[in-house]
């Protein structure tokens, strides 16, 4: 299972992305400045945006979703109930995993972002996908949420998953580290070793390394081993 792009180009007016890399089975998370091109890549990756040239060839996915940062552009249902159930998942186990239990009359529209954004992340997580594309999961979350996501994610080990964020604080255990910097896709490579490669890896962890204190991980556990490490 793995998704291949080869001489991929998207242009908009002035701004420009090049992009070759391969995505394999596993979790890869994807950083870049605001406007580098992270949700660009997402797009083209989901076949949702045409490149100028270049290929996105997919070999043994069957099935694929992209989950865009504003949950608004994903609903469809009159309630709560209704909307669980275009996702094809089951609205009590959804809803209770949302946080969300004994509201499932209640209008999607009536919801904060925050809750909007735990119910299409709960849809989304309660079915199996080969392939999963997440641009800016953790917007619109508080860190209670966050965590919670980390550790839903990083007990996804089938399939391809593509983490697209500027998160600087937590994150699931990951398997790639990828970045887009001067118009072009960067593989940082495997973890831990990517870890020293990552222009873009959030002051805590610059420190860490600083202090000759590799994490073997990104996620919060794995930073706090590395911080207490002698």
């Amino acid at each position: 299972m793995k998704i291949s792009l080869d001489g991929l180009r998207a242009v908009r007016g002035d701004w420009s992305l090049s992009v070759d890399g391969v995505f394999t089975e596993g979790i890869h998370l994807v950083s870049g400045d605001v406007g580098s091109g992270k949700s660009t890549l997402a797009l083209l990756l989901a076949g949702l945006f045409v490149p100028l040239s270049g290929t996105v060839e997919r070999e043994s996915i069957a099935s694929a979703m992209m989950i865009f940062q504003f949950p608004e552009f994903h609903i469809t249902g009159e309630s709560l109930e209704s909307e669980c159930k275009t996702w094809g998942v089951d609205p009590a186990a959804v809803l209770a995993a949302a946080g969300l239990a004994g509201r499932k009359t209640a209008s999607p529209h009536d919801l904060s972002r925050g809750e909007l954004k735990r119910l299409v992340l709960a849809c989304v997580l309660a079915r199996n996908y080969d392939l999963l594309i997440l641009d800016e999961p953790f917007s619109s979350l508080d860190c209670r949420e966050k965590e919670r996501l980390c550790l839903s994610l990083s007990g996804r080990r089938k399939g391809i998953t593509i983490i697209f964020t500027h998160e600087q604080a937590c994150f699931p255990r990951v398997d790639r580290i990828w970045e887009i910097s001067g118009g072009s896709l960067h593989d940082r490579g495997r973890l831990p070793s990517a870890i020293g490669r990552w222009d873009h890896a959030p002051a805590v962890v610059k420190d860490l390394i600083a202090r000759g204190k590799f994490p073997e991980n990104i996620s919060q556990a794995d930073l706090l081993e590395a911080a207490c490490r002698t």
